[in-house]
């Protein structure tokens, strides 16, 4: 068994018939599936919806490095020292948590995702998978600290859901500026646009927008986002403008 064919077995979506309607359908994005090579798309293996999340309200806005510690430290409060079950967190007092590393705002946001999966709202992993992805996002978003963004994370790379274009994602922004060849970072509507004629692959197309901004290196930092666009002067602050220079 070839290793291209053990990861098709490991993926939930065909991957192979993913390259070919994208590099059909998209002469620029096939030039970066073509230079990217081997497609080295890997899913995570968090035992359950909870413990992803878990894990991510650990590394939001901190560096990986840090992170890491801080969820080694989360980790150890559990009995059996792997991850500490829902009921666990929520019998730990906040300082404890707070001790661990995490800011008050994640600590409460642990409590709340704690409590989410003991009343149901965060489903099992089994039951995440038969969900349509509008549901599941509606359910998560509803956890203190948890955005669409963390969601579309979770839907990619834990579910492997084949069509899921994260427009906010500063990584996918960028990387369509650079295949594109365009000078500023798009705006999310715009992405969101363009990306209907990578339906259904929509995640396969963001995975090569991330490759295609290592592959520009050094260059990625020429692009930058849009200037916000300068109000203009209300008549009222004109008229006081040109009293005040008589």
């Amino acid at each position: 068994m070839t290793e291209q064919t053990e990861q098709r077995k490991a993926l939930p979506f065909d991957h192979t018939a993913a390259h070919e309607f994208l590099s059909r359908t998209d002469k620029h994005l096939a030039g970066v599936i073509q230079r990217t090579g081997q497609f080295e798309f890997k899913l995570d293996e968090c035992e359950s919806v909870y413990e992803s999340l878990l894990e991510a309200i650990a590394y939001q806005s901190i560096s990986g490095k840090a992170a890491a510690t801080i969820f080694a430290r989360i980790k150890a409060l559990g009995a059996n020292g792997v991850c500490p079950t829902p009921a666990e967190i929520l019998k730990a007092p906040v300082r404890v948590l707070r001790k661990a590393g995490l800011s008050n705002a994640k600590a409460l946001a642990m409590k709340d995702l704690a409590q989410k999966t003991v009343d149901g709202v965060v489903p099992t992993l089994e039951a995440a998978g038969k969900m349509p992805d509008e549901e599941l996002v509606e359910r998560l978003i509803s956890v203190r600290g948890i955005g669409a963004w963390t969601v579309e994370m979770f839907l990619i790379f834990r579910l492997g859901r084949p069509d899921v274009l994260p427009i906010h994602d500063y990584g996918v922004q960028k990387g369509f500026a650079i295949t594109y060849r365009k000078k500023k970072i798009p705006k999310p509507k715009e992405l969101l646009e363009f990306g209907e004629r990578w339906r259904p692959w929509r995640t396969v197309a963001s995975w090569y927008m991330w490759r295609a901004v290592q592959l520009a290196g050094p260059d990625a930092r020429k692009i930058k986002k849009a200037a916000p666009k300068k109000k203009r002067a209300t008549r009222k602050k004109r008229s006081t403008r040109r009293r005040a220079r008589r």
